[in-house]
């Protein structure tokens, strides 16, 4: 059972995973950080200083009250639309590198087959030749 499970950490497409994962959190710390920092305070500086993650309704009275706190999910929702920006990039690099790299096909067209040529027309005249000398 242990051989399997080397055998399984070693295949290529488990570390291939591993590293994307490990990638992809630290993406996610960059993500967070250009949201925070950099984009909702562009955007409130447009809005009048409003910050996202401080916008919510209060569910109660008091300190300890529940809150619907729709700012996070806005902040949410712009750090998924980076990741999914930047996800759709890679994608279409990894495909553009793909295509560039698989051996292209001549794309001059082939040449069209010749057509069977027919008989000249001194062998159409021997073969009527030799045909009424058949019958006579």
């Amino acid at each position: 059972m242990l051989n399997e499970f080397k055998t399984f950490i070693v295949r290529g497409n488990v570390m291939d995973m591993a590293v994307g994962i490990i990638m992809g959190v630290a993406f996610t710390a960059i993500v967070t950080s250009l949201v925070a920092d950099m984009i909702n305070p562009f955007i409130s500086l447009f809005l009048g200083g409003i910050d996202f993650s401080s916008l919510k309704i209060s569910l109660g009275s008091g300190e300890d009250a529940a809150a619907f706190a729709y700012g996070n999910f806005i902040n949410a929702v712009i750090k998924f639309v980076i990741v999914a920006w930047v996800v759709f990039l890679m994608v279409k690099g990894v495909n553009h590198m793909r295509v560039m790299a698989t051996p292209k096909k001549d794309l001059a067209p082939e040449p069209a087959a010749e057509a069977p040529k027919g008989p000249t027309q001194e062998e159409l005249l021997i073969e009527i030749r030799d045909a009424l000398r058949a019958r006579a």
